[in-house]
């Protein structure tokens, strides 16, 4: 039996957006991990720091997986950058 589902648009379909973020985030950490460890390896000799380097690189992959998600779901967080407008002058009065 096939079920005849009338397709959502892309916008509105959270189990693809759940499945590329679950797929970005391990995508993300592992590759990060593999760069933190290789960069320990070529910098550290202490396998304390080589360590610490690889977890750097988790965190800057889950981090970066995050806020990619987060623009995927439409929930960014506040900009940093203050917006043109709102920065203006204030204007002079005419008397």
């Amino acid at each position: 039996m096939v079920e005849n589902k009338a397709e959502l648009p892309e916008k509105y379909d959270l189990n693809a957006k759940w499945d590329a973020c679950v797929d970005l985030g391990v995508r993300r950490f592992v590759y990060s991990s593999f760069a933190g460890g290789f960069a320990g390896l070529l910098f550290f000799r202490s396998p304390v720091t080589r360590w610490a380097s690889v977890a750097f690189g988790a965190g800057v992959g889950i981090g970066s997986a995050y806020s990619e998600c987060a623009h995927k779901f439409n929930t960014s967080t506040t900009k940093f950058t203050p917006n043109i407008s709102d920065a203006s002058h204030p204007k002079a009065e005419d008397e």
